[in-house]
């Protein structure tokens, strides 16, 4: 069977305040849209601007730094999967399909004054160490405050 690829790579900006929750077992999701542009001209030869909105969705220490670093205007470079998921809406009776990008790492780009963290900002890859991003900044059990 031929190997398959399922990896989304995304730069833009952030559209509003990452969501930071905990799921029941404590685990910290952050969820958060990122518009794309793209610039193109029509049959007319005029510039259209055209922007695409995605949905993204940050697990364990990835969404602790997401919370901590990226605001809305924040310039990210998101990299993923697309993950569909689907339910049956309890009033229609009809069935609902979203679908995320599922992010693994995440770089922060541009300077503090646009909405970026440091100079590159902190990074994580779920196949590298945890601590190796956070550096000082690393959350602690008694940083929770609950």
């Amino acid at each position: 069977m031929p190997k398959s690829v399922n990896k989304v790579i995304l730069v833009g900006n952030v559209g509003k305040d990452p969501e930071v929750r905990y799921s029941q077992s404590g685990t910290p999701v952050a969820n958060f849209s990122l518009a794309t542009n793209e610039r193109f001209k029509d049959r007319s030869g005029e510039w259209q601007d055209r922007a695409e909105w995605h949905n993204i969705v940050a697990w364990q220490r990835l969404a602790e730094i997401v919370g901590e670093y990226v605001a809305k205007g924040s310039k990210v470079y998101v990299e993923g999967k697309l993950q569909t998921t689907s339910w049956e809406d309890r009033q229609s009776g009809e069935r609902k399909y979203r679908t995320e990008i599922v992010a693994r790492d995440l770089l922060l780009l541009g300077s503090r004054g646009n909405g970026g963290g440091d100079h590159q900002g902190p990074t994580h890859d779920e196949n590298q160490d945890q601590t190796s991003h956070a550096g000082s900044n690393e959350i602690v059990d008694e940083d929770i405050p609950f």
